[in-house]
């Protein structure tokens, strides 16, 4: 068996390789050897990112490190959603798919061609953190990520034994009525966006405060009906476009239709953060085609970007009364009160110069600090 320093060395080198600008493996060992000083002979590299017992050490260190990412944010008061106590009971994740190009060397499939590769991930509404869920396609096969999912979360209910309720926002391809009807029973939840075409009917019309500043924009809360499956459907009318949106969800009537339409916005935060490991961790492409090694790179990329949420949260946390220069957003008040923030490329360049000049933590988290600038008026987001 590996010593624990050997897979200390395999995580460590796995967010080494996500965090440094390199254009493949190759070069990362390049990268590691004339910078790093660490020679690394390409077999044994990679080889272990294929290694079961490497995939199960990343995968509860994964695990962990995402607990003790959140039990940080938490005690230094960073909760995107304290605003809100309805949704207290709540794990709240904005899942999607995200598709890279497949690697080189991907066998063609039966009808000699090759897709995009990629995987499910979920962002953390609460914390900003994200983790990876499960892989759709190494490339050879289409994107078929809605039954992938469904597998996904009947196989973490089986192992689940907790009463904590979880709530999916997700697109309008999730719409499955009679499948998330019983995902109730094992406190699973949803929002997504009504299809145009679905066949629903009106049952009858659900009470809300209009008064209530979260509620702006809606226009009805009703219960509807498909194959004798009852769900719940949010008439919301942008107040900033007078744009009508209708949102479907399996959340108890109690839940403010105005935070149902809320989480559905804040939904779009996932695509920032996949424009943030694409474009300043440049994870363009699958560093493999075996599944084993392509779950690492996505629960890899996963926790790279997690550090450098915790350094950029924290790093505001030292001047509540100051923010990070790209928190800045111009536009029309609205109702969605904080904002999950793309990672500014300015602290994920400062991570990336850190680790090459060897700079102590504490002098690179002065360095973030000194960024922030003077907090405008309050703005909201959509």
């Amino acid at each position: 068996m590996p010593r624990v320093e050997g897979y200390i060395d395999f995580i460590r080198l796995g967010l080494l390789r996500c965090i440094s600008v390199v254009d493949s493996g190759r070069h990362f060992l390049q990268t590691n050897e004339q910078i790093y000083g660490q020679l690394l002979p390409h077999s044994t590299y990679f080889k272990s990112l294929k290694s079961h017992r490497r995939t199960s050490m990343l995968e509860a260190f994964e695990q962990q490190s995402y607990h003790l990412h959140a039990e940080t944010l938490l005690s230094q008061g960073i909760d995107y959603l304290k605003a809100f106590p309805e949704l207290d009971e709540y794990t709240i994740e904005a899942a999607d798919g995200h598709f890279i190009d497949h690697a080189c060397h991907t066998e063609k499939n039966s009808k000699g061609k090759v897709y995009a590769a990629g995987g499910i991930y979920a962002l953390n509404l609460r914390s900003g953190l994200l983790r990876f869920l499960c892989l759709v396609t190494n490339g050879t096969q289409r994107h078929q990520e809605i039954p992938v999912l469904r597998n996904h979360i009947e196989k973490q209910n089986k192992g689940n034994n907790s009463s904590q309720k979880h709530l999916y926002v997700y697109d309008k391809a999730v719409t499955d009525f009679v499948w998330w009807d019983r995902q109730k029973r094992h406190a699973n939840y949803m929002i997504s966006m009504l299809k145009e075409n679905s066949i629903a009917t009106l049952v009858e019309s659900i009470h809300f405060d209009s008064r209530h500043e979260i509620n702006t924009g809606v226009e009805a809360y009703s219960v509807y009906e498909n194959k004798g499956i009852k769900f719940n459907v949010v008439d919301y009318r942008d107040p900033e476009t007078g744009k009508l949106h209708r949102f479907v969800t399996t959340l108890p009537m109690t839940i403010n239709p105005g935070t149902i339409a809320m989480l559905y916005f804040k939904r779009w935060t996932i695509e920032k953060t996949f424009n943030n490991t694409k474009s300043n961790f440049k994870e363009t492409k699958a560093w493999s085609s075996n599944t084993r090694s392509l779950e690492n790179q996505m629960r890899l990329t996963a926790m790279s970007y997690n550090l450098m949420r915790v350094f950029e949260e924290i790093s505001k946390t030292q001047q509540p009364e100051l923010i990070h220069p790209s928190d800045k957003k111009s536009g029309a008040p609205v109702f969605f009160q904080a904002r999950i923030s793309r990672i500014s490329s300015y602290t994920i360049r400062a991570v990336q110069n850190a680790i090459i000049t060897g700079m102590s933590l504490q002098c690179f988290m002065s360095s973030l600090v000194a960024r922030l600038v003077s907090r405008p008026q309050l703005i909201g987001e959509h």
